[in-house]
């Protein structure tokens, strides 16, 4: 299998005996579950044959290219408004649980040995923060040896469903933050070192690169590249490490058939073990689309990663929809999509 970091997901046609009914699904988009989704589809293929080509090219532009109808369906981090699912004619659903995580590359730091809070993460991507010698991060640290150093704020270039993510929470736990960037997929980060990466792949390649370095990716991302993480103060005052425990604990209370749309953040979520930058990632379909065999090929392929791709998402840290959720997708959202 090629590999996840590669910028688009091919999975060629078998070569021995495809079905006769085998087809070329298309989908554009988040870059957050694209290792998963690389193992769905090749899991996909060797059971039915049928292809995915998958473009992981940031959740702005699976949005743009799914309103523009070039692919079968789009995929974003960052929930489309339910009037503007009902105005365009869409459907939409979570397809799977991660986390957004602060990555460095600090000389002698172990993964999870400095720990932060909202507001001092915040005031590091902002600039106030820009040497790791700081006192705040002295004393939110005793014992550690932190070498001083300026810092280098890596963001994503690309409009960004796991920045939608990442600032949502900023915005949440720092009214400074809120008031000066906002959140949102594409924000203009002010600290004067920032440097910019394209997707996850190019956050993670940026960080592993650049001494003294934060950045932040979806987890599947840091496990893969060994990176050192931060530890975070979640929202019940626990100091907590990122996995998909913690992330199952973070999205455990939210329920997603009250949500019009099923478009929601679950950035900050209370709970002892709570992971707080916890997010789904979305799809999206037309309710009327053009190509209706392989709308209904994309749905069976969802279906599948469902009921069967439990094992592969918890092996990358990812977390699955729970069943009643899934339940839920099949009779309310997957009927809405014309297949014949």
């Amino acid at each position: 299998m090629k590999s996840f970091l590669k910028k688009a997901l091919v999975i060629s046609a078998i070569s021995l005996a495809p079905t006769a009914f085998a087809l070329d699904m298309t989908g554009a988009g988040a870059t957050f579950p694209y290792p998963i989704y690389a193992k769905w589809a090749e899991a996909f293929k060797a059971k039915t044959g049928s292809n995915l080509n998958y473009q992981s090219i940031g959740s702005s532009g699976g949005i743009k290219q799914i309103k523009a109808k070039t692919v079968d369906f789009g995929a974003t981090d960052n929930p489309v408004p339910f009037e503007e699912l009902e105005k365009d004619g869409m459907v939409q659903f979570p397809a799977i649980i991660g986390g957004v995580v602060p990555v460095i590359n600090v000389e002698g730091v172990k993964p999870g040995e400095i720990k932060l809070d909202g507001p001092t993460l915040a005031d590091i991507f902002q600039g106030i923060i820009s040497d790791w010698g700081d006192k705040r991060i002295a004393i939110m640290n005793p014992g550690v040896k932190i070498p001083t150093g300026p810092i280098t704020v890596v963001t994503r270039a690309d409009g960004s469903g796991t920045t939608a993510i990442f600032t949502d929470y900023l915005a949440k736990t720092s009214k400074l933050f809120k008031d000066s960037v906002g959140a949102g997929a594409n924000v203009k980060w002010p600290a004067a070192s920032t440097v910019g990466g394209k997707g996850n792949e190019g956050v993670a390649a940026n960080v592993t690169r650049v001494k003294n370095s934060v950045g932040y990716v979806e987890y599947a991302y840091a496990k893969k590249n060994k990176m050192t993480f931060i530890s975070l103060k979640n929202k019940d005052g626990n100091f907590v490490a990122p996995d998909d425990l913690t992330f199952a604990a973070a999205a455990a209370g939210t329920d997603w058939a009250k949500i019009p749309g099923m478009g929601t953040f679950i950035t900050n979520a209370s709970g002892a073990k709570s992971w707080p930058i916890t997010g789904a990632s979305f799809i999206l379909l037309y309710k009327n689309p053009e190509n209706k065999a392989n709308a209904a090929e994309v749905i069976k392929f969802f279906d599948f990663a469902f009921k069967d791709g439990k094992k592969m998402a918890e092996e990358l840290d990812y977390v699955p929809m729970p069943d009643a959720t899934t339940d839920f997708i099949r009779k309310n959202v997957f009927t809405k999509v014309v297949t014949k």
